[in-house]
């Protein structure tokens, strides 16, 4: 298939990219000025790469002229900043999806996949675990674009019948993740303990989240662009819960060293706890996860070291 990626440079769409080239999809890659390939390319990997403004449609127009399928991978703000400033929040996100969708429609492309975020857009849980069914009560603009894009994603396939598939994505973490912005905390955590400097923790270290491996998301990918189901809004998660105070564990077991914690006080924003239920995903899309916690660290660490993002050497256990 001809696939169009907005976004497939960063840590999601790097590692999406990768494995859609596995099944011989050829891409073309969107991403924002000055935004260099994230690796180097064969002779006979079919990937164009451009670069532009989501706000231009002639920009999202060129890129999805005579493509197959969309996936919409762009979020400009994090869920920790998206409360600042959220008129940027809806004009940067909101406003650029209408107007990809649009181009859609002029273009006669027929499915679009979009990231959302099953860490927000269901707010405080009513109940354990959550299903797509749940209440969404989101408490960060974030989550309330990230909702409000879904929305109209559905508004387009009732209208004009774009296939719309929307991944509910729990809290990924993995190769190429970017630790400066402090955004995922499995990746963070790994950076600051390799680099022995103390961890910040916000509240008690109870905050329980569900973590999965980028591997498994970018393979949750690659298994939407196949699915021709009913559904349209899937839950992809590990289906189960660690605590900030767990995944420390883990990494200090694996390190074989003691990690250094300053516990903060905890922040409104941080809901207590966060799991999502994966059934639809494993019954739909025949998806499910396959690296756990554990070798999903290792495989973290192997990376940073072997990148040299880190730049020191570390002695791993084998997988």
């Amino acid at each position: 298939m001809n696939i169009a990626i907005f976004g497939g440079g960063g840590f999601i769409g790097s590692a999406v990219c990768d494995r859609l080239l596995i099944d011989g999809h050829r891409l073309r890659i969107f991403e924002r000025p000055r935004v260099a390939p994230y690796r180097r390319f064969l002779e006979n990997e079919p990937v164009e790469w451009r670069t532009g403004d989501m706000m231009s449609i002639h920009d999202v127009t060129s890129v999805i002229d005579g493509m197959d399928v969309v996936l919409h991978l762009v979020s400009t703000t994090l869920p920790k900043n998206s409360n600042d400033d959220p008129v940027y929040d809806v004009q940067t996100n909101l406003v650029a999806t209408l107007q990809v969708l649009n181009a859609m429609v002029e273009k006669h492309v027929s499915k679009i996949i979009f990231i959302s975020s099953g860490g927000t857009v269901y707010g405080r849980p009513a109940y354990l675990p959550i299903d797509e069914n749940h209440p969404t009560n989101p408490l960060v603009s974030y989550g309330i674009t990230k909702l409000a894009i879904e929305k109209y994603l559905l508004m387009f396939q009732y209208h004009h019948d774009i296939k719309a598939i929307i991944l509910r994505v729990a809290n990924p973490y993995g190769e190429r993740q970017r630790v400066e912005n402090a955004q995922g905390a499995v990746t963070t955590f790994i950076h600051k303990a390799i680099r022995s400097e103390p961890i910040e923790i916000w509240g008690d270290g109870a905050i329980t989240r569900d973590y999965l491996y980028i591997g498994d998301v970018a393979e949750a990918f690659a298994k939407a662009i196949d699915y021709g189901g009913s559904e349209s809004v899937f839950n992809i998660g590990s289906g189960k819960g660690k605590s900030l105070n767990e995944v420390i564990n883990v990494i200090e077991n694996i390190l074989e060293r003691e990690i250094v914690c300053d516990y903060r006080p905890g922040r409104p924003i941080d809901i207590p706890v966060n799991i999502l239920d994966n059934s639809l995903a494993r019954q739909e899309l025949k998806w499910e996860p396959r690296v756990g916690l554990k070798d999903g660290i290792i495989r973290t660490i192997e990376w940073m070291r072997n990148s040299g993002y880190d730049g020191r050497a570390l002695p791993l256990p084998s997988l």
